[in-house]
């Protein structure tokens, strides 16, 4: 069977899944990869036959997305050249990990496009909105990368099509460790505004991992990393408590690891805003921003946060064969 497997490369998450569900999909033959996407810090130990430029979102430095600079590096012609040049017609099966270039591919030529993503489960109604419905951003999440079926990973599993999260095998290995510090990944916020912010708590050690810096600083009680799986990885795993983004696969792997968690989802980031809702109903405390108002519940997370109990069994084997019995030709 020759599967063709395409992978949102903006973040890490998408890649990071993918990790794990490649060698599974090579049991059941040729798999070619493709990637679209220009905010990814994470390289694939596998060949992929497509990189494209796809349509990223491009993250800002105060929070949010940055609209404009999303915009502006859209490149409507070469997304669109690349969804005619893409040959989704030459495969058996075309699973899609929230990757719009294939799944329009697909969606133009009447070919079959199954979902496996975080995304195919956000919406489902099993799960709790936030406050205001983002309607633009519940549209993008819906027509972004269309498919014909689809299987999600969500924090909690809900049917047979509903799945708890895939971890991957380099986290499932780690034996967790506490040396007290707080690992830090908001890649939407710069450098700056997250000294300020974290400079308020001198007696604690923060481990920054920044998508804004390309060299290692410290700043009195505050690290400054580059992205680095391995680094990151290995902080998260040995530190007290986790404060990152509403994504999904960090917050995944801290509840995992048994870390206190704190969650502030991205601005005009609808997705993120419905995850923070859904780790919220777990008991996860989320915050809005950083901003001064905030700083005493980060305060009292710090004292007094508690482990989110899960269980994350390793399926993703059981996943993919199952999707391929249902789908595969």
């Amino acid at each position: 069977m020759k599967i063709l497997y395409a992978i949102q490369g903006t973040g890490n998450g998408h890649l990071s899944r993918a990790l794990d569900v490649i060698p599974c999909l090579q049991k059941h033959g040729e798999v070619d990869l493709v990637v679209s996407g220009i905010q990814g810090d994470l390289k694939l130990p596998y060949a992929v036959k497509y990189e494209l430029r796809g349509m990223s979102f491009i993250f800002g430095k105060k929070g949010g997305v940055d609209l404009w600079k999303t915009l502006r590096r859209a490149h409507l012609r070469k997304f669109i050249k690349s969804i005619k040049q893409l040959p989704v017609e030459d495969y058996d099966l075309v699973i899609n990990d929230f990757e719009p270039v294939s799944a329009w591919a697909c969606y133009l030529k009447d070919i079959k496009c199954i979902g496996l993503s975080h995304q195919a489960a956000v919406l489902n109604q099993a799960f709790p909105l936030p406050e205001h419905t983002d309607f633009t951003g519940k549209l993008i999440l819906k027509q972004y990368a269309p498919v014909t079926d689809k299987y999600g990973f969500h924090f909690k599993a809900v049917d047979n099509k509903i799945f708890t999260p895939v971890i991957r095998s380099q986290v499932r290995s780690l034996q967790p460790t506490d040396n007290g510090h707080i690992t830090v990944y908001l890649p939407a916020y710069d450098d700056k505004r997250l000294i300020k912010s974290l400079s308020v708590f001198p007696d604690v050690k923060w481990e920054v991992f920044s998508k804004h810096n390309k060299k290692r600083s410290v700043h009195k009680n505050i690290t400054i990393n580059p992205i680095n799986n391995e680094l990151f990885t290995a902080s998260m795993a040995s530190g007290s408590g986790v404060l990152c983004g509403g994504g999904f696969e960090t917050p995944a792997e801290a509840l995992f690891l048994g870390k206190k968690l704190l969650v502030i989802p991205m601005k005009s980031q609808y997705e993120q805003q419905l995850n923070a809702e859904a780790l919220r109903s777990m008991g996860v405390p989320v915050i809005k921003s950083l901003k001064e108002k905030y700083l005493p519940i980060i305060k009292e997370w710090l004292d007094n946060g508690k482990v989110i109990p899960v269980d994350y069994p390793d399926i993703t084997q059981q996943v993919v064969d199952m999707v391929i019995e249902r789908h595969g030709k």
